[in-house]
């Protein structure tokens, strides 16, 4: 059983050569999507447990059973798994961490005996996102249920390493990667996010519980000339599991919006959704994608 951080660079076929059903917990974004629809292009039938109100309802056409998670419910989760005939499961997307923080969160929220265990008994301390998710990796294990990676399946979402766009960054774009790639990698070994926001080799923005894209928003309030950089590394320990750097056309609307003109990403450990169309879309707006193994020289 994988218990720790998985090494990025791993074979892709393990996980999924028995065709056997495998479940999805999905959340927002497109990347659940992608993988159900390479699930189903390999024959894999997937049970579908979606976070209601974050997941794309498409999944609902995607997947063999499927179930909207409309509570904070372990129990759903689990009861979903074993109907479907799960074993192995994965989860894919975007949980909008601020709705643990919405006032009368309980009420709101309704969590299960099991949920209430766990966060009052059987998590860590902290509520950083390592903590919860491999806390609940321990939930679903305890009851027969092993968690694996979604990139175990689709590993051509793991970006290769080269300028993609035809624009290459400018010497003051190289600078301020340079400067933000090992403040990046620092919050990122602390768990507090994987993005920073850089313009002249100041920090205007950190990614914490907000997400990337409210955080490259914030950078542009507080740089309203623009002409900032982005960078997104992985975790030091990134356990490819769960909470793998992902970018997508979202994330350049979002940086032609803020005034963003570059967008740094780790090569080999950074899921880029619809590659072609995020890459036409930087294209268009003048921004450009470097996918980088290490920092640029300064």
């Amino acid at each position: 059983m994988t218990t720790g951080a998985v090494p990025f660079g791993a074979g892709a076929a393990s996980a999924f050569e028995t065709r056997e059903p495998v479940g999805l917990l999905a959340c927002g974004g497109r990347f659940p999507v992608v993988f159900a629809e390479k699930a189903r292009e390999c024959g894999i039938p997937v049970v579908c447990v979606a976070a209601y109100g974050m997941a794309d309802p498409v999944l609902q056409s995607l997947c063999t059973e499927f179930t909207w998670l409309r509570r904070m419910s372990i129990g759903t989760i689990i009861r979903a798994f074993r109907r479907g005939g799960v074993k192995q499961w994965t989860m894919a997307g975007k949980f909008e961490k601020r709705v643990l923080f919405r006032p009368w969160r309980w009420l709101l929220l309704v969590p299960d005996w099991r949920m209430l265990r766990f966060w009052f008994l059987r998590r860590r301390n902290a509520n950083n996102d390592d903590s919860l998710l491999l806390g609940g990796i321990n939930e679903l294990r305890a009851e027969g249920l092993e968690c694996v990676s979604a990139l175990d399946l689709c590993p051509e979402l793991l970006v290769n390493e080269g300028v993609l766009t035809r624009r290459q960054p400018s010497k003051g774009e190289l600078r301020d990667i340079a400067f933000g790639w090992h403040l990046a990698r620092e919050m990122g070994r602390l768990d507090v996010g994987q993005s920073v926001m850089v313009r002249e080799r100041a920090v205007l923005a950190v990614e914490a519980i907000e997400g990337t894209d409210l955080a490259i928003l914030r950078a542009g309030e507080l740089c309203p000339k623009g002409g900032f950089v982005v960078v997104k590394v992985a975790k030091p320990e990134q356990d490819r599991r769960f909470d793998v750097p992902t970018v997508g056309t979202q994330t350049i609307e979002t940086m032609r919006k803020a005034g963003a003109t570059a967008l740094a990403i780790e090569a080999g450990r950074t899921i880029i959704i619809d590659q072609a169309a995020t890459v036409a879309l930087a294209e268009r707006y003048g921004i450009t994608i470097a996918s980088l193994v290490s920092p640029p020289a300064a």
